[in-house]
């Protein structure tokens, strides 16, 4: 299999998982997947295939003491920018994974956090958050809120 391949079944890997999160988050089957780290075992394994293969000993050097010049370089290589983009879309999807877990718990609103970590991983994450520090703040009684209005309705 070419490193092209490789790299467009993992783009396309990824889209199912992120559709059942946006789309059909309360789905029993989504939350059984996303409940399982089974997305990322082909994900991890394309990963150090590519990583072990692409590491030579002068990237090896570069990386040790990484300046961005060398990591620019050795990014410049179709196999390294290939391990580059499936450690992205495997912890974007982690992420997003954490996200969506965390809303079906908390009931907090998740859709455009997900959907901000599909193209964007950390700043999904930090709309998420933001979001779940919104929601508990303003919109979630906290836990010394019901009690003190448990304690005036007694």
């Amino acid at each position: 299999m070419s490193i092209v391949q490789l790299f467009n079944i993992a783009n396309i890997f990824v889209l199912p998982f992120w559709t059942l999160m946006i789309f059909l988050p309360k789905w029993k089957v989504t939350q059984r997947v996303m409940e399982s780290y089974i997305p990322f075992v082909p994900l991890a394994t394309a990963y150090l295939y590519l990583f072990v293969t692409s590491i030579t000993p002068e990237n090896a050097q570069a990386l040790s003491n990484p300046q961005l010049a060398d990591i620019a370089k050795f990014f410049a290589d179709e196999k390294a920018a290939a391990t580059g983009w499936i450690h992205f879309l495997t912890l974007d999807l982690f992420a997003g994974r954490y996200i969506y877990l965390q809303g079906q718990k908390t009931g907090v609103w998740t859709i455009h956090s997900l959907a901000l970590c599909l193209f964007a991983g950390p700043l999904g994450l930090l709309s998420h958050i933001f979001t779940d520090w919104i929601t508990k703040k303003f919109f979630l009684p906290t836990e010394g809120k019901a009690a003190q209005v448990g304690e005036k309705t007694v």
